[in-house]
C-alpha cells in the first residue's frame, strides 16, 4: 500500500525512504536514484508472520517484486525481545519485458513462529530504477473461496458515501476479487442516488439506526449467498487493498470462525490509533490508543503483542468488521445505535483478528461526538450488556456502579441536561427489552433527548467572541496542586457540597476532547467547551438545585435496578435471545432471507 489522494497521510505510515527515493505523484510507484533505499517496517506494510502461520498453517512464503532495475532486497524477521534476524540477501533484476510476473524472492519460514513480522529492505544497484509493486505471496490453496459482501449503512451522508460507491466500483474492475466482493448500501434516509450495478446495490430501508440498517444488511448477505459480510460505517474511509487483505486472510484461516476487525484512526489525525480492536468490561476499553503509527518500533511491538489470542471481551467496532455468516447466529440487538456492534461481537462466537493495514479513517475526532444522546445511549447499552448476556455477568452492585460512574463524571462537569438524558437511559433499561423492540426507531426518546439540550448546544462564536473564551482570559481562583488537595475536590463532588461555590469556583476553557477529563476540571464552577476549530462552544454552570433534582432521580433509579435486578437480568436474557435469534427483524423490516426488495 501506498498513500493515496483520498488519505492524505503520513508517508511514514507506509514506508521508509531513504537517499534519491520518493514515490512518484499520483502513481502506485517508488522512484530510485543512486543510493535509493527503501523499507517496509511500517503499519501498512508490515506482513505479521506470526498470525498467518498460528491462523491460517502458512508454510511457504515469497515476495514479488516488480519494477525496473537492479535490486538489493533483504527480508528481515522481527521477533520478541526486539531481535531482528536477516532471513534472505538476494540481488534481482526486473525486467518488465522478460518478466512481467515480477522477481520471486523465495523465503524459508521456520515452522509455527508463535510471534514475528516481516518487512523488506530494497535497495537500488545502480544510478536508477523503479518498483511497481510488492506482493507478498504464498503457493499454499486457500481453506475455502470466499464470497464476501460489504455492507454500509447510510444516514443522509450521500457525498460521503458517494466517495466510498465511486472508489469501491474503480477498485473492484481491477482486482482479481472481483467475482468474490459485492456491495450493499443500506439506505436508512432515503436519500441516496447512486448508480446501481453487477458489483453495488442500494436498499431503501426504514431507519432503524445502525442496528437495523447492518441487520438488513446481514439479511442481504444470506439471500445474496455470502459466506462472509463486512459491516462499515458510511464516515468512514478505507484503503480499498484493505478488502483484498482481508478477503485473502478469511480465505486461508483454518477456523471457520474467523472474523477480521479493522483498526481506526481520526481523518484529521490519521497517524495516532484510536484503537486497534477494543475490550469491552464495564466500559469500552480501545485497545493502543494513542500508538504512533509512524514509530516502526511501536507498530512491531503492537503486531508482537496481538499475533496472541485477543482478551476476554474484545470485539470489533463496525467501522470495518468482516465475520462469517454462518457463525452470526444472533442478528444485532435494537439499540438503533452505539452499542450494537460490542454485543454482536460478544454475543456471537467469533474468532476475531486485527491485521495490519486494515484500517478505517473517521471524518472527525471521537470526544467531539460526545453529547446527551450519545451518553445516554452508551449508558443504556452498557448496563443491557450486563444484563442480557450470560459472560458478562457482573453482579448487581458493579452493574449500578457503571450508571453512578457515567452520572458522576456529568455532575463533576456542571452537564446538567446530560444527568438528565442519563436518568432516563436507566429507566429505560428498567423498562426492559421490549421497550427497546417498541422503540427501535428511536424516534420519540430522540426528540425528548434533544429537547433537553439549551446550554449544551454548541453554538457558533466569532472572533470576538473566540478571544473572550480564550484561555488568557479563564479565571484560576485557586489551584489543585496536590492529590490531596484534588481528592478534597473530588470528595465534595466539584463543589457540589461546598456552599456558594458557584461564587469562588474556576472558569476554564477547554477543547471538546476534554468533556470527560475529570482533572481539568477539578475546581471549576464554569466550564466552556470549545470545538477543534474554534468555530463553536458552549458554557456550563454550577447549579446546586439541579444537581440534586438529577441526583436524587438517579439514586431512586439505582435502588430499583439493585431492587429488581435477579426479575430484571431473567428478563434482559431471554428478550435478547427473542430479539436476536428468532425473527424479529424479518417483521419489523418487512423482509425475508429471500425476498428483499431493492430500491
Amino acid at each position: 500500500m501506498l498513500p493515496e489522494v483520498d488519505f492524505p497521510a503520513d508517508p511514514r505510515l507506509y514506508l521508509r525512504l531513504a537517499g534519491a527515493a520518493s514515490q512518484i505523484p499520483d502513481q502506485a510507484a517508488i522512484r530510485f536514484g543512486q543510493s535509493g533505499q527503501l523499507r517496509g517496517d511500517c503499519y501498512f506494510n508490515l506482513f505479521n508472520l506470526g498470525k498467518w502461520q498460528t491462523r491460517c498453517g502458512l508454510g511457504t512464503l515469497s515476495l514479488i517484486v516488480q519494477g525496473k532495475g537492479d535490486f538489493e532486497v533483504t527480508i528481515w524477521q522481527a521477533g520478541v525481545d526486539e531481535q531482528r534476524q536477516r532471513l534472505t540477501v538476494q540481488q534481482v533484476s526486473c525486467r518488465p519485458k522478460q518478466q512481467p510476473g515480477g522477481v520471486e524472492v523465495a523465503i524459508a519460514l521456520a515452522p509455527c513462529v508463535q510471534a514475528a513480522v516481516l518487512y523488506y529492505d530494497i535497495r537500488v544497484l545502480g544510478t536508477q530504477g523503479r518498483i511497481t509493486a510488492l506482493d507478498w505471496v504464498t503457493r499454499q490453496a486457500p481453506v475455502r473461496q470466499p464470497r464476501l459482501m460489504l455492507s454500509i449503512t447510510t444516514f443522509r451522508r450521500e457525498a460521503a458515501v458517494a466517495r466510498t460507491a465511486a472508489r469501491f466500483e474503480s477498485f473492484i474492475r481491477q482486482s482479481p476479487l472481483a467475482t468474490d466482493i459485492d456491495m450493499v448500501i443500506v439506505d436508512n434516509g432515503s436519500s441516496v442516488h447512486i448508480t446501481e450495478s453487477d458489483k453495488l446495490r442500494v436498499i431503501a430501508n426504514e431507519n432503524l439506526g445502525g442496528a437495523g440498517g447492518f441487520a438488513r444488511g446481514l439479511i442481504e448477505a444470506r439471500a445474496r449467498g455470502a459466506s462472509h459480510c463486512l459491516f462499515m460505517d458510511d464516515d468512514a474511509a478505507i484503503h480499498m487493498t484493505s478488502l483484498e487483505r482481508t478477503w485473502v486472510f478469511l480465505a486461508y484461516a483454518t477456523d471457520p470462525a474467523t472474523a477480521v476487525a479493522g483498526a481506526i484512526s481520526s481523518g484529521s489525525n490519521p497517524a495516532i490509533l484510536w484503537e486497534n480492536g477494543a475490550v469491552f468490561a464495564s466500559q469500552c476499553r480501545p485497545c493502543y490508543n494513542g500508538t504512533d503509527l509512524r514509530n516502526p518500533a511501536a507498530v512491531i511491538e503492537m503486531e508482537l503483542e496481538t499475533t496472541a489470542p485477543p482478551p476476554q471481551q474484545h470485539y470489533g467496532g463496525w467501522w470495518f468488521f468482516a465475520f462469517p455468516v454462518d457463525h452470526a447466529h444472533h442478528m444485532p440487538f435494537p439499540f438503533f445505535v452505539r452499542g450494537d456492534d460490542i454485543s454482536f461481537s460478544l454475543a456471537n462466537a467469533f474468532s476475531t483478528v486485527t491485521l495490519p493495514g486494515v484500517m478505517s479513517f473517521q471524518d472527525m475526532g471521537f470526544s467531539e461526538r460526545e453529547s446527551l444522546m450519545t451518553l445516554y445511549l452508551d449508558l443504556r447499552s452498557h448496563l443491557a450488556h450486563h444484563l442480557s448476556l450470560p459472560a458478562l455477568d457482573i453482579g448487581r452492585w458493579r452493574t449500578a456502579r457503571i450508571a453512578a460512574w457515567f452520572f458522576a463524571r456529568s455532575l463533576y462537569s456542571c452537564h446538567y441536561e446530560t444527568l438528565a438524558a442519563l436518568n432516563q437511559a436507566v429507566e429505560d433499561v428498567l423498562c426492559g427489552p421490549d421497550f427497546f423492540a417498541a422503540n427501535a426507531d428511536l424516534i420519540t426518546r430522540r426528540a425528548q433527548i434533544a429537547a433537553l439540550r439549551d446550554a449544551e448546544k454548541w453554538r457558533d462564536i466569532g472572533p470576538t467572541a473566540a478571544r473572550r473564551t480564550d484561555r488568557a482570559h479563564d479565571s484560576i481562583r485557586f489551584a489543585l496542586e496536590t492529590p490531596l488537595q484534588q481528592r478534597l475536590m473530588k470528595l465534595t463532588m466539584n463543589g457540589h457540597l461546598l456552599p456558594f461555590f458557584a461564587a469562588y469556583g474556576n472558569r476554564v476553557t477547554l477543547g471538546a476532547q476534554d468533556r470527560g477529563a475529570i482533572r481539568k476540571i477539578l475546581g471549576a464552577a464554569r466550564i466552556t467547551y470549545r470545538d477543534a476549530a474554534h468555530a463553536q462552544s458552549y458554557t456550563v454552570h454550577h447549579d446546586k438545585a439541579r444537581a440534586f433534582r438529577q441526583s436524587l432521580r438517579m439514586v431512586t433509579n439505582i435502588c430499583r435496578l439493585l431492587w429488581r435486578y435477579n426479575a430484571l437480568k431473567s428478563s434482559w436474557t431471554k428478550g435478547y435471545a427473542t430479539l436476536t435469534l428468532g425473527g424479529f427483524w424479518q417483521s419489523r423490516l418487512g423482509c425475508g432471507t429471500s425476498d428483499t426488495p431493492n430500491r
